[in-house]
C-alpha cells in the first residue's frame, strides 16, 4: 500500500484569461530573475558596478536558451523528425526540453560577447554568476515536475513521484523523482562554491570551474537513475559521457588555473572604483576633507583682505 508520494499537477498550464501561463516557463523565468540576483550581489562585492550582471544577461539568457534547445532537438531529434512526428514542434520550448550543456556553451558565448563590449574579463564573470546558475537550475528542474518528464526507474518509496499521465509512451505509477534529486543537489553545489570562494578566494574563473565539476559528479548519477527514452554509448546514456568529459575538463581547469594564476582578480570593472566603489564613509572623509579646504581657504582670503586693509 502507498503510504506516501509526491502528486504531479493535473496539468502545466494555467490561464489568465486568454493568456496561458505555463510551470516550465515560469520556473525558467524565475531561475534566471534569482541568478541576475544573486549575481549581481556578488559582482558588486567583487568590485564590480551594480547592473553589469543584467547587462550582460541580456546577452548570456537569449543565447542560453537557443544553445539549451538545440542540443536537445540535436540528441533527441526523433522527437521532431522522426515520422508521425511534426518538425514545428522542435520550436515549441515552453512545452518542455532544454538542454543544460547547450545551454551553457551557448550562454557562455553570449556572455563573452556581453563582458567583451564592456571590456570585463569574462572569468571573473563566471565566478560571479556561478552560484546563481546552479540556484537557477534548481527552480528550473521544477518545470520538469509540471510537465510530468524526466523521472526516475519505479520506486515505493515514501517520496516517490506520483506520474498520472500516459501520454507520449507515459506509464502512470511511481518513480524516483529525478528533478527533485536535482534540484537539491543544484542548492548543494551553490552553497558549496560560495563556502569555498570565501574560504578559498577564487578567482580566474575556478570558482565556474568548481560549480561545473561538482553539478557533474551529481548529474551522472542522476541521470543512470532516468527511465526516459535516451541514446546510449557502450550501454551507457549520452548524457552521462558528457558529466564525466566535461568534470575531467573542469576539474583540469581548476588544478592548471590554479598553478599558472594564483589568487583573485585585483580589478574585475575597469573604472568602478572610480564611479561606484567609495563606501559611506570614505564619502563622508572626502566631504570633510573639501570642507576643510574650503575653510581654510576661506581663512587665508580674509588674511589676504586684512593685509590689504592695513
Amino acid at each position: 500500500m502507498e503510504l506516501a508520494f509526491i502528486p504531479s499537477p493535473s496539468r502545466g498550464v494555467l490561464y489568465l484569461g486568454p493568456i496561458p501561463l505555463r510551470g516550465y516557463a515560469f520556473c525558467i523565468i524565475i531561475g534566471v530573475f534569482v541568478a541576475v540576483w544573486l549575481g549581481n550581489k556578488r559582482w558588486i562585492a567583487r568590485g564590480g558596478r551594480a547592473g553589469t550582471v543584467a547587462d550582460i544577461a541580456v546577452w548570456a539568457v537569449p543565447f542560453g536558451l537557443v544553445g539549451g534547445r538545440l542540443y536537445h532537438v540535436i540528441t533527441d531529434y526523433e522527437l521532431y523528425f522522426s515520422e508521425g512526428r511534426d518538425w514545428v514542434d522542435a520550436f515549441k520550448i515552453w512545452e518542455g526540453g532544454l538542454g543544460i550543456w547547450g545551454a551553457i556553451a551557448l550562454g557562455a558565448l553570449g556572455a563573452w560577447i556581453g563582458c567583451r563590449r564592456r571590456g570585463i574579463p569574462m572569468p571573473a564573470y563566471a565566478d560571479a554568476v556561478a552560484p546563481g546558475i546552479a540556484l537557477a537550475q534548481a527552480i528550473g528542474r521544477w518545470g520538469n515536475w509540471f510537465n510530468q518528464e524526466l523521472y526516475g526507474k519505479p520506486t515505493d518509496l515514501p517520496w516517490a513521484l506520483e506520474i498520472t499521465s500516459s501520454a507520449d509512451g507515459r506509464v502512470p505509477g511511481t518513480y524516483h523523482p529525478t528533478f527533485l534529486y536535482e534540484s537539491l543537489w543544484c542548492i548543494g553545489v551553490a552553497v558549496l562554491v560560495i563556502w569555498a570562494d570565501r574560504r578559498f578566494r577564487l578567482g580566474h574563473g575556478r570558482a565556474f570551474a568548481l560549480y561545473v565539476a561538482a553539478y557533474c559528479a551529481g548529474r551522472g548519477w542522476i541521470e543512470y537513475m532516468r527511465v526516459d527514452d535516451a541514446h546510449h554509448i557502450l550501454g551507457v546514456r549520452l548524457n552521462v559521457w558528457t558529466a564525466v568529459l566535461v568534470f575531467l575538463l573542469a576539474v583540469t581547469y581548476l588544478v592548471v588555473s590554479a598553478k599558472k594564476r594564483p589568487g583573485r582578480e585585483e580589478v574585475v570593472e575597469p573604472g568602478a572604483e572610480a564611479t561606484g566603489g567609495e563606501t559611506g564613509e570614505d564619502a563622508a572623509t572626502e566631504d570633510e576633507a573639501e570642507s576643510g579646504k574650503d575653510g581654510a581657504k576661506s581663512e587665508v582670503d580674509d588674511e589676504a583682505g586684512s593685509a590689504k586693509k592695513i
